[in-house]
């Protein structure tokens, strides 16, 4: 079986010049959460390490202001 090559996956805050991830964004924030509330790796997003640092403190920041949650009930 052929294995076709993979892409390299390119930061999207990279590619659109984002300087800073605002917490209080709860929908954007959305797209990087798994349906159990867990935070998506950098293996999946494809960010780069500085940009998946701040994504991380800004969903971490939202969660303790009441405006994610820690995890959904089922």
């Amino acid at each position: 079986m052929r294995r076709g090559r993979k892409r390299k996956k390119i930061c999207s805050f990279c590619a659109n010049k984002v300087k800073h991830i605002d917490y209080k964004n709860t929908k954007f924030l959305q797209k990087y959460i798994t349906d159990r509330g867990k935070i998506l790796p950098r293996r999946i997003t494809g960010n780069c390490a500085h940009h998946q640092r701040q994504l991380t403190t800004a969903i971490k920041r939202a969660r303790v202001m009441a405006l994610l949650p820690f995890t959904v009930s089922e």
